[in-house]
C-alpha cells in the first residue's frame, strides 16, 4: 500500500509540474489511473484532498486557480518549485559523503548512494576519500534489526506503532504501544525512544530486543509532544548507560571484557586469571554485565550484583 500510495502522489505530482494551465479535478482523474479505479466520487475526492495535503507537506507549491467561469484548477509552477543552485565547499562535499559512508551496510544504502550522485551531478566537486585512503578504518553503522526499517519511517511520518518487546530480566516478551519519537545508535546498538501509551510514559527500547514484525497503527495521532531532539538524545544516553552516578566494582577474567576495560577507570591485576576493575556506574549496566556471562563478577554495589544475578536467573529459566 505505501508503494501505491508513493506511485500515486509522483503522477499527481508529474500532472501538476507537467501543465502550463490549471487542471481541473476530473482532468486529473482521467490522467492518474488510480484515481480512474477509485470507487465512487466521494472515495476518489477524499483521495485527491489527502494526496495534494501530503504533497504541500513535502514542499510542493500548489497553486488553487479559479477561472472566470468558476471552475477549480490545480497547477505548480516549476519555477515556483525549483530549487536554489547547489554551492558545496570542499569540507561541505567530504562531510556529505562520510556520512553515506556510514550507511552503507544498511537499508539506507541505496538511497545515500543515489542522493551523491544526483548532488554531483548537480555541480557538487569531488572530494579526495580521506578514510579510504588514509585509514584501515571505515565509518559504519551497522543495522542487522528488522525492526529498524519500519521504525524509522514510524519516526519520520510520525506513526505509532505496536511491537512485541523482551526485557532482558523477562521470561517471554509483552506488547508496547509506542509513539515512536527517534533512533539512536550507542555503543553499536541501536535505540528507540518513545512514549509508552501503556505505561504513560517515555521509554527507550533496545532494537535487538524487539521480537516479530513492527506494526503501524492504521489510525491514530501522537497524544503527547515530541521534545527536543537534545532531550531525546540524552534520555537515550541515560536509559544506554552512559551516564553515570556512581562507580563499581567488578572482577574481569583477564584477556576479556575489552568494552567493560576501556571504561575503566582503574584496572588491578588480582593474580589466578582475575583482574578487578572500577567502572563508571549509571543506568543498564547491570544488563551490560550480563552479556560477559561467567568472564564477570560483581563485587560492589549490592543491588548491582542483585540486578545482574536476577537477569542470570531469568536465562537460566528460559
Amino acid at each position: 500500500m505505501a508503494i501505491a500510495k508513493a506511485e500515486r502522489l509522483m503522477n499527481l505530482a508529474l500532472c501538476l509540474l507537467g501543465t502550463r494551465r490549471p487542471l481541473s479535478k476530473r482532468e486529473l482523474r482521467g490522467s492518474i489511473e488510480a484515481y480512474l479505479e477509485a470507487g465512487s466520487d466521494d472515495a476518489f475526492n477524499r483521495m485527491f484532498e489527502r494526496d495534494k495535503d501530503d504533497l504541500r507537506e513535502l514542499g510542493l507549491v500548489i497553486e488553487t486557480v479559479e477561472s472566470l467561469d468558476g471552475d477549480i484548477g490545480y497547477l505548480a509552477r516549476r519555477d515556483s518549485n525549483r530549487l536554489p543552485p547547489i554551492t558545496l565547499d570542499a569540507e561541505e562535499a567530504a562531510a556529505l559523503g562520510l556520512a553515506a559512508k556510514v550507511w552503507q551496510q544498511a537499508r539506507l544504502a541505496g538511497a545515500a548512494s543515489g542522493a551523491l550522485q544526483k548532488l554531483r551531478a548537480a555541480g557538487m566537486p569531488e572530494t579526495e576519500d580521506t578514510y579510504e585512503v588514509h585509514s584501515a578504518l571505515e565509518p559504519r553503522i551497522p543495522v542487522h534489526e528488522a525492526a529498524f526499517e519500519p521504525l524509522m519511517l514510524a519516526c519520520r511520518d510520525r506513526r505509532p506503532v505496536i511491537f512485541d518487546y523482551r526485557k532482558a530480566n523477562a521470561a517471554r516478551p509483552e506488547p508496547r504501544h509506542v509513539e515512536p519519537w527517534t533512533l539512536e545508535c550507542w555503543r553499536g546498538h541501536w535505540y528507540l525512544a518513545g512514549w509508552d501509551r501503556d505505561r504513560r510514559a517515555e521509554r527507550v527500547f533496545r532494537l535487538s530486543r524487539i521480537t516479530g514484525k513492527v506494526r503501524s497503527r492504521a489510525a491514530g495521532t501522537f497524544t503527547t509532544e515530541v521534545p527536543d531532539v537534545v532531550t531525546v538524545r540524552e534520555t537515550v544516553e541515560s536509559w544506554a548507560g552512559e551516564t553515570a552516578t556512581r562507580t563499581a566494582l567488578i572482577r574481569l577474567r583477564s584477556g576479556a571484557g575489552y568494552p567493560l576495560r576501556s571504561r575503566a577507570v582503574s584496572v588491578r591485576e588480582l593474580g589466578d586469571g582475575w583482574d578487578e576493575l572500577e567502572i563508571p556506574y549509571g543506568h543498564g549496566l547491570d544488563a551490560w554485565l550480563v552479556e560477559f556471562g561467567p568472564d564477570v563478577v560483581v563485587r560492589e554495589p549490592a543491588d548491582l550484583r542483585a540486578d545482574v544475578v536476577d537477569r542470570l536467573r531469568a536465562v537460566a529459566k528460559d
